[in-house]
C-alpha cells in the first residue's frame, strides 16, 4: 500500500506538512526579525519531539510479527525512508532559510551572528580568552570510550584522534549557547558555544571536531498498566526516557566517513539512524538568542483583555449564575479563570470542587487555588493524568502536594487517558446545593494560556453541571458509565453522536435542504470520521475544514471529497480550539471541547464537548470562526498533497488573529 493514497494521506508525512508551515513562518517578512528566529526554534524542538514519539514508535512496530504489524503500519521500513526524505528536504530549507535570509537580515539590524571561518584577529582573541576563563564550566571530554553512553538532545563535539580514537566533548547545557563579545562598536557580534570550543579543542587535540546530537525513544514502556500501582510504575519509568533506543543521530553534514564509521560503532546504530544535518544543532537553543535589537524585532505585546461583564461584576459565581460566559485565549485573559477557583476556594457556600489536571505549569495558580481550598477544609477531588507525556514529573509533584494537604487525587487510569479540561463547583445554598462547571478546550495552563488558542465555557446550567458531575462520578469510581444527553464524552458516546449529527446533514442534503458543517480541530486523523465525511460530501454536504496539524483526508477529489474544503492557520498563537458546527436545518448547532477527530481521542481517552446553548456565546464564536475561514494572510490550502500554498483570491487582508483580538478589545472596551 503507498503510503499516500487519493484515500487518505499519512498521518506521520502530514505532520511533517505542518512543521513545514510553521517553517513558512520562518521565511515570512510579515513577522518581525526575531519571532522568525524563533520559528525556527519552534520548528527544531517540533522535530526533536518527532523523532523521539513518532519515529520510535514506527521503530518499535518493526518489531512486531508481521501479521500483526500490518494492522498497525503497513511497510513501516518503507515509511522511515520516506519520512527521512521529507526531512533531508526541511532540514535544507531549513538551512536556506536561516543562512541566506536570518542572518542577512540581523546583520541589516547591526547584529553580527559570526561563524568560525568569519573570525578574525580579535574574534579568535576573545576566543582564547574566554575559554581560558571558563574551561572548566563548558562540558566534558571524553576519549577512546567504546560503551560512551551519549545522552539524550545533548550537543557534543565529535573529533578523531591521532590513534583512531573518538574525542568526544560534551557541551554543558547550562552553558549560554550564544556569547556576546564586549560591543565596542555600532553594531553586536555573538558567537556560537560550539565555535569557541571547535577553535580551542582543535588546537588543543590537532583535529577538527564536529557536531552530534541524538534523539532517543522517549516513551516510557510500563510493562503493564493493568497491575500493580500505576503511579509508582511512572515513576520508576521516569528515568528510562533518558536512556532509551537512539531514534535519531544528528550530524554535521560535513563530518567524515571514518568518524561517522566510529560513531556508528561506538552506538551500535545502523546508517538509517543517521540524519545529515547542519554544522549547528538544537536550534531550540534561538529561543533564548539574545535581544540586541529591543522591540522594534519582536512581535507587538498584545496585552489580555479583560472581559468586561466579568470585570464588573463583584463575584464570578454570581456572574455565571446571570448567563453562561465563555472566554477566547490568549485575546482574552486566563485570570478570570484563576479567579474562579480562589473565589470557589476561599467562599465559606462552597462545599465540593473537583478538577481534571493535565498539563499544568510549574507554579500554576490554578493548582494552588485547589490547594487553597483543600486546607480551607472544602472536598477537593483532582484527577491527575500522570501520563501527559513530557509533563509527569510535574504533574505528580502537584499531586504530591495536593494529597497532604488534604486532596483526594486520583491518578491515571490503566489503558486510557483523561484529556478533558473540566472543572466542577458546588456550594450550599439555604440547604439546597448549587452547581457550576467549566468546559475548556484548553489545558489549566496560566502559561500556554497566551499562546493557544482556547476557548473556555463556565456555566450553571442544570443539565451541564449535572453531567459533568457525572464524569467526575465516572473517575471517582462511582460510576461505570455516564447518562450524558447533552454532553458528548469519550470513550461512550462522543463519536456515535458525532455520526449521527453528520449523518442527519446527510439525510438533509439529500432532501434538498441547506447542509453544511464546519469542523475545527488540531488533527482529523480517524478514518471512520474521514469516511463519514467522504459519504457527507458525496451527498452534496458542504464542509469546510479548518485543521491545525495532521489532516489525512483528501479534500477535492471528484466522487470522494469535491465538497471538502480544508485550510490550515498557523500564525503568531497556536490554534488549538476545537469548534464543531452543523447547519441542522438552519437550527445550527455548536460544540466545543478538547477532543479532536483522532482515533485516541474518540476511543481511547476521556474527553468532554459541550453544546453552546447561549445564544451570545453561539454569536461570539461564530464570529471567531468567520474570520479563520476568511483569513487571507496565514491561512494555507490543505490540498491533495498538502502543499501549504497560501490562501489567496480575496479583495481583502484578513489577518484572523489580529482581527479577533482587535474586535474582543472594541467589544470589551
Amino acid at each position: 500500500m503507498a503510503l499516500i493514497t487519493d484515500e487518505y494521506y499519512n498521518r506521520d508525512l502530514s505532520w511533517l506538512r505542518f512543521n513545514h508551515r510553521v517553517l513558512q513562518e520562518a521565511t515570512d517578512d510579515n513577522n518581525p526579525l526575531y519571532e522568525r528566529l524563533k520559528f525556527l526554534a519552534i520548528f527544531s524542538s517540533n522535530l526533536d519531539e518527532f523523532y523521539k514519539v513518532r519515529v520510535s514508535d514506527i521503530r518499535q512496530i518493526k518489531e512486531i510479527e508481521k501479521p500483526l504489524r500490518k494492522k498497525l503500519i503497513t511497510k513501516p521500513n518503507k515509511l522511515l525512508a520516506e519520512i527521512n526524505s521529507q526531512v533531508d528536504i526541511l532540514q535544507e530549507e531549513f538551512g536556506r532559510i536561516f543562512y541566506t535570509e536570518i542572518i542577512p537580515d540581523l546583520q541589516k539590524s547591526n547584529i553580527n551572528l559570526l561563524f568560525l571561518d568569519m573570525y578574525e584577529k580579535t574574534q579568535f582573541e576573545f576566543c582564547i580568552e574566554y575559554y581560558k576563563k571558563n574551561s572548566n564550566d563548558l562540558g566534558v571530554l571524553t576519549i577512546g570510550e567504546d560503551n560512551l553512553f551519549v545522552e539524550n538532545e545533548i550537543i557534543y563535539l565529535v573529533g578523531m584522534s591521532n590513534k583512531n580514537d573518538l574525542i568526544w566533548f560534551k557541551i554543558n547545557p547550562e552553558t549560554p549557547r550564544f556569547i556576546t563579545m564586549p560591543n565596542t562598536k555600532e553594531s553586536f557580534e555573538v558567537l556560537f558555544i560550539d565555535d569557541i570550543l571547535k577553535y580551542n579543542l582543535k588546537e588543543q587535540y590537532k583535529t577538527d571536531f564536529y557536531a552530534i546530537k541524538i534523539s532517543r525513544d522517549a516513551e516510557l514502556y510500563i510493562e503493564s498498566e493493568y497491575s500493580g500501582n500505576l503511579l509508582d510504575k511512572i515513576k520508576a519509568s521516569l528515568p528510562n526516557r533518558d536512556s532509551g533506543q537512539v531514534t535519531r543521530a544528528l550530524i554535521d553534514q560535513f563530518m567524515p566517513k571514518n568518524t561517522i564509521d566510529a560513531i556508528k560503532q561506538t552506538l551500535d546504530i545502523n546508517e538509517t539512524d543517521i540524519v545529515r544535518g547542519s554544522t549547528y544543532h538544537n536550534f531550540k537553543d534561538f529561543f533564548s538568542f539574545p535581544n540586541l535589537g529591543g522591540k522594534k524585532l519582536i512581535f507587538k505585546e498584545l496585552i489580555p483583555i479583560r472581559n468586561k461583564e466579568l470585570q464588573n461584576s463583584s463575584s464570578i459565581l454570581t456572574a455565571i449564575d446571570e448567563k453562561d460566559r465563555l472566554l477566547s485565549f490568549p485575546y482574552e485573559s486566563f485570570e478570570d479563570v484563576v479567579r474562579l477557583v480562589e473565589e470557589a476556594a476561599n467562599d465559606p457556600s462552597v462545599t465540593k470542587i473537583k478538577a481534571t489536571l493535565y498539563r499544568v505549569s510549574k507554579d500554576s495558580l490554578i493548582a494552588n487555588g485547589l490547594l487553597q481550598a483543600a486546607k480551607n477544609g472544602k472536598e477537593v477531588y483532582v484527577f491527575i493524568e500522570t501520563k501527559a507525556r513530557f509533563d509527569e514529573k510535574n504533574n505528580i509533584r502537584w499531586g504530591k502536594k495536593l494529597e497532604e494537604n488534604g486532596a483526594i487525587v486520583k491518578y491515571s487510569y490503566p489503558g486510557i487517558k483523561v484529556h478533558s479540561k473540566i472543572l466542577y463547583i458546588e456550594k450550599e445554598i439555604e440547604g439546597a446545593s448549587k452547581k457550576y462547571c467549566y468546559i475548556g478546550t484548553g489545558n489549566f495552563n496560566e502559561k500556554t494560556s497566551k499562546i493557544y488558542t482556547d476557548f473556555g465555557l463556565m456555566t450553571a446550567r442544570k443539565k451541564i453541571t449535572s453531567e459533568i458531575l457525572q464524569v467526575f462520578q465516572v473517575l471517582e469510581g462511582k460510576l461505570i458509565i455516564p447518562k450524558c444527553k447533552k454532553l458528548l464524552v469519550s470513550p461512550f458516546t462522543t463519536r456515535s453522536k458525532f455520526r449521527t449529527l453528520v449523518e442527519n446533514e446527510i439525510e438533509n442534503a439529500k432532501a434538498g435542504e441547506e447542509a453544511y458543517m464546519i469542523l475545527k480541530m488540531n488533527s482529523l486523523q480517524d478514518k471512520r470520521m474521514i469516511n463519514l465525511l467522504y459519504k457527507a460530501s458525496n451527498a452534496g454536504v458542504k464542509i469546510r475544514l479548518l485543521v491545525r496539524g495532521i489532516c489525512c483526508l483528501v479534500p477535492q477529489i471528484k466522487g470522494q471529497s469535491e465538497n471538502i474544503y480544508v485550510t490550515s492557520i498557523v500564525d503568531r498563537f497556536l490554534e488549538h480550539g476545537r469548534v464543531y458546527l452543523f447547519s441542522n436545518k438552519g437550527k445550527e448547532k455548536m460544540f466545543i471541547g478538547s477532543a479532536d477527530w483522532m482515533t485516541r481521542n474518540l476511543d481511547h481517552r476521556i474527553e468532554v464537548i459541550t453544546p453552546i446553548l447561549d445564544k451570545d456565546i453561539f454569536t461570539k464564536i461564530s464570529e471567531i470562526i468567520r474570520l479563520q475561514l476568511n483569513d487571507t494572510v496565514k491561512a494555507r490550502n490543505i490540498d491533495v498533497m498538502q502543499t501549504n500554498q497560501y490562501s489567496t483570491g480575496q479583495k481583502n487582508t484578513i489577518s484572523s488573529q489580529h482581527l479577533i483580538y482587535d474586535q474582543l478589545k472594541q467589544i470589551n472596551q
